[in-house]
């Protein structure tokens, strides 16, 4: 019986097998999660609109797991969405790589993504690209 803050038994097999360098999408739910990963396990969360949020997901992650840096999508004019704040303050250490869409869709069919969560989250610009550090 897993215990603790992330009990999701296959987000924790693939975790489990994640090594530095590899990738984790936490994505909200308007994220074409299929279409834009290639090769990662797929976890679909989203139980209605809002729930878990990419924050809730991203807390349990952390719980478990080390990440280094994290890669999230630029919105057009620049300016940084309402979510960012909350990244940033669950990932005090973590350097922010911003990309516009087609460079993170890019960067989430890479092979170094192991593992696409896909939430109920509503905010725009939840998307976070998270990179596996060394524990």
């Amino acid at each position: 019986m897993l215990k603790g803050n992330m009990i999701h038994p296959e987000i924790a097999e693939v975790l489990s097998l994640c090594g530095h360098g590899t990738k984790v999408l936490i994505a909200d739910g308007n994220y074409p999660l299929m279409a834009r990963t290639d090769g990662a396990r797929l976890v679909y969360l989203g139980l209605k609109p809002g729930m878990p949020t990419v924050t809730d997901v991203l807390e349990s992650l952390l719980s478990v797991s080390n990440f280094e840096s994290a890669e999230v999508m630029r919105t057009p004019d620049g300016s940084d969405p309402e979510i960012f704040a909350d990244f940033k303050r669950l990932l005090p250490d973590a350097p922010f790589t911003k990309l516009n869409a087609a460079e993170f869709y890019a960067a989430c069919c890479e092979p170094l993504v192991m593992l696409a969560i896909s939430t109920g989250e509503q905010r725009t610009y939840a998307n976070i690209l998270l990179t596996v550090g060394c524990s």
